[in-house]
């Protein structure tokens, strides 16, 4: 049993997280490579490894000839007196196997061994690092901050390094070496000098996987992210439901005392977070996207996906936000094109009226004389039916006004 080998095999797959299978592979790889520089050839070389002890045996397939004379390789061909030293039963033509000793390789053919070895090992250490950080792709993971790379940023994840580029930076965020942040990861590609990881502070995605982490109705599924939108480093807009009615999903992603978004909120340095109710009609979801501002009137286009709001007049500025973020999120949130206007605009603007969106009567359809609506009725049919009521009505009211006049009648002699 070769012990050093083994021992060997089994420290590299725990810290590499290499197979064995792989790692034989590359051994009797290296140990063709040496008989080929070794001898020249190594086409009628075959390696043994004993899997379970690690033992390994190198033999050279040669054909037998009948003398020396009729040698032409000696690599490829022993004579016949030769072989029958190896092999009691060879005869000419057919074929004996000799044992080769690694120990007789030179230098060279020894470092060659080596370096493809290690060149394997590296190869599948990068194939590994590349598999296990692919799988958290589109995912959130935590870094620690490690240089600057002029504009950019190196973020230890572990077993490799991610690139912070400056597009995918929040302005004003400012990170310090050995500092801990969590990152959204973009992509990862796959490359020669091993995998290139790209990470991400501004994704909407971010936040999203924040919450899964955070919120565990959002992780079993009860409830669900509908839509989000994002401007990273000041506000999200984030749309959450739940099929199940004794849950309410706002309160599920706000938690007790706001401890859940609160968390949040820190580890994306103070970004405002709105959570709104999404609802399937989209005048609902429109109103419940630009709050807080308070909402007069929704007209929804779903065909062309645009909406026209009324606000109150002291609510127009609220609804669409400082320098128009509230209502660019809400727009990216709904999906719809939204044109706010406030109820003294809308008086003499079109589509922003109810009058616009009734059914105007053709001249043919107009109403005759003691009808009401399409289904009208007669006057003459109304008083038969009501006035009698109406009658008992103003004899009640006759009768308690009489009522109220002796009474005061009474006072004011006493």
């Amino acid at each position: 049993m070769n012990k050093e080998l083994m021992e060997a095999l089994d420290i590299l797959e725990k810290e590499k997280e290499i197979s064995k299978d792989t790692l034989f592979d590359a051994i009797e790889n290296s140990l063709i490579t040496a008989c080929k520089n070794h001898f020249g050839k190594s086409d009628n070389v075959t390696v043994e490894i004993d899997r379970e002890t690690c033992d390994f045996m190198v033999w050279a397939n040669k054909e037998v000839v009948e003398t020396q004379d009729d040698v032409e390789d000696e690599v490829l061909q022993i004579p016949l007196n030769e072989a029958l030293e190896y092999d009691k039963d060879a005869a000419v033509g057919g074929t004996v196997k000799i044992e080769i000793h690694s120990k007789e390789f030179g230098r060279i053919a020894t470092q060659n061994a080596k370096n493809v070895i290690l060149q394997k090992i590296r190869e599948e250490e990068r194939s590994v690092i590349y598999n296990q950080y692919y799988e958290k792709e589109k995912d959130v993971v935590t870094g620690i901050v490690q240089r600057y790379i002029g504009r950019n940023i190196s973020i230890n994840l572990g077993k490799c390094d991610g690139i912070l580029n400056e597009s995918e930076m929040v302005k004003g965020e400012v990170f310090k070496p050995t500092e801990r942040i969590k990152v959204y990861i973009l992509e990862v590609k796959n490359t020669t000098k091993g995998p290139r990881i790209l990470v991400s502070r501004t994704h909407p995605e971010l936040v999203k996987r924040l919450f899964e982490s955070e919120v565990a109705e959002i992780a079993d599924g009860t409830v669900e992210i509908k839509s989000i939108a994002r401007e990273a480093g000041s506000r999200t807009k984030m749309a959450v439901y739940s099929e199940n009615p004794n849950v309410d999903p706002v309160g599920a992603c706000v938690g007790m005392n706001g401890a859940r978004v609160n968390s949040i909120v820190e580890e994306l340095r103070g970004e405002k977070i709105d959570i709104i109710n999404w609802d399937e009609n989209p005048g609902n979801l429109i109103q419940n996207a630009l709050s807080p501002a308070k909402i007069v009137a929704v007209f929804a286009d779903p065909d062309e996906k645009t909406a026209k709001v009324v606000v109150p007049d002291y609510q127009l500025s609220l609804a669409i936000g400082k320098e128009g973020q509230n209502a660019r999120l809400a727009a990216r949130l709904t999906g719809y094109k939204i044109d706010i206007k406030s109820e003294t605009q809308a008086k003499d603007a079109p589509g922003f009226r109810y009058e616009d969106y009734m059914d105007e009567y053709d001249e043919d359809d107009e109403l005759e004389d003691g009808e009401y609506g399409e289904e009208g009725f007669e006057n003459e049919e109304y008083d038969e039916e009501y006035s009698g009521e109406f009658d008992e009505v103003a004899k009640d009211y006759e009768e308690e006004s009489d009522a109220v006049k002796e009474d005061s009648d009474t006072l004011e002699e006493e």
